[in-house]
């Protein structure tokens, strides 16, 4: 009986100390995790440059439309079409002939007048000295005088006559307005040019140099502007002193910056946009009408602003959040209202004060609570390469 009390309170002391065992790992919990390494950064206060960007339009700085002042056969195109041509060039001939007639007959009228104005010349000084002497009558001399007025008349429509047929002879040999660069011929040789529609438009001259860029912006960009400038949170340029920078369509800067010229004053009813124009030198020719272009303007700098690098900028369904490190560590995520884009990161209108630190690397293991190190860049690249190290081995 001995033997066997003393087995069982063997067996129970056994039991004791095992549950004791137990309980003391229990009490010990799991191990800790260790902080999450993070690359952080601290909110201050900045000022930015701010530009606007927009898609805008090329356009000849003069587009002129070669009409015929005459009609008749077209003879010859005396330019190459696509080519650059010169003020005063002559482009085209349309058949003089019968304008040459037209001034013949002209001049053969302009004779004929002359003739009767000397005549009518000289019967009123043959008549003026008569009456002073009351040789003629009153009516007599009248009638003269009328006569010498009339043919003074008639002899001024006959040189204006020849004047409008020397004119139409000239306008037969048509000529470029201005310098520039000469399209496609609108009609081709032999054909009947006339002075109205479209059968008298021969040819369109574009001027490059300078060209213009067309835009339009919103009436809601106009009023933000409008807003920041008066809340002292934009130091606005001069609109004389806006630099426009345009992006061609393969990706490349235009080396020269331009310059706005003219901002609409009112808004357009149908699009509700106001337009705009810029201009920009081409002497090498580079830009040509017709091309879409990027365009970008320098409107001043947006002061005391908030600047983060976009990495930072967390999607949490329809809110956007950075991730905060606060006073122990931990993240905590921060709702942020994000402002204008620009090249060196993302403006934040609200969410962030001077003086915050926040994630910037490593917000994948970042989780909201988490507990986290602070490191440099250089040692989270560390890390990450030690990290990729086992992997690579294997």
């Amino acid at each position: 009986m001995k033997e066997g009390l003393l087995a069982r309170s063997g067996i129970t002391l056994a039991l004791l100390g095992a549950l004791a065992g137990c309980g003391d790992q229990a009490a010990s919990g799991p191990q800790a995790l260790p902080p999450v390494p993070v690359v952080v950064a601290e909110v201050k206060l900045t000022d930015v440059p701010l530009t606007t960007e927009m898609v805008g339009e090329t356009a000849g700085f003069r587009e002129i439309d070669v009409r015929s002042r005459v009609s008749g056969i077209l003879l010859q195109r005396t330019y190459i079409e696509g080519q650059p041509v010169t003020a005063g060039q002559a482009l085209f001939l349309i058949d003089p002939e019968p304008y040459k007639v037209a001034l013949e007959q002209a001049k053969g009228t302009l004779a004929q007048e002359l003739a009767r104005l000397n005549k009518a010349r000289a019967d009123r000084e043959r008549i003026i000295p008569l009456y002073k002497r009351q040789v003629v009558s009153r009516q007599d001399y009248d009638t003269t005088i009328a006569n010498y007025e009339a043919a003074v008349a008639s002899h001024q429509a006959a040189q204006a006559k020849v004047k409008e047929a020397e004119l139409n002879l000239s306008y037969t040999q048509v000529t470029a307005p201005i310098s520039g660069m000469a399209s496609k011929s609108s009609q081709s040789e032999g054909s009947l040019i006339a002075t109205s529609g479209d059968s008298g438009l021969l040819t369109t001259i574009t001027q490059f140099d300078p060209l213009y860029v067309n835009f339009s912006y919103s009436e809601q960009d106009r009023l933000s502007f409008d807003h920041m400038v008066k809340s002292g949170k934009l130091q606005a340029f001069d609109t004389d002193n806006w630099r426009t920078h345009i992006r061609l369509a393969d990706g490349s800067l235009y080396p020269q910056a331009g310059k706005l010229n003219f901002s609409d004053s009112r808004v357009d009813p149908q699009t509700g946009t106001i337009r705009a124009r810029a201009i920009f030198d081409n002497k090498e020719g580079k830009l040509l009408p017709g091309q879409f272009v990027r365009m970008t303007i320098d409107l001043g700098l947006r002061k005391d602003a908030i600047l983060v690098p976009p990495r930072a900028i967390v999607q949490s369904q329809a809110d956007r959040m950075v991730m905060v490190v606060d006073k122990d560590n931990k993240v905590v995520p921060r709702p942020v209202k994000l402002g204008q884009s620009v090249e060196s990161g993302v403006l934040i209108d609200s969410g962030l004060a001077p003086g915050d630190r926040y994630i910037v690397e490593g917000l994948m293991k970042a989780r909201p609570g988490t507990l986290v190190k602070p490191v440099s860049a250089a040692e989270m690249k560390a890390i990450q390469a030690k990290l990729a190290q086992p992997a690579a081995g294997k």
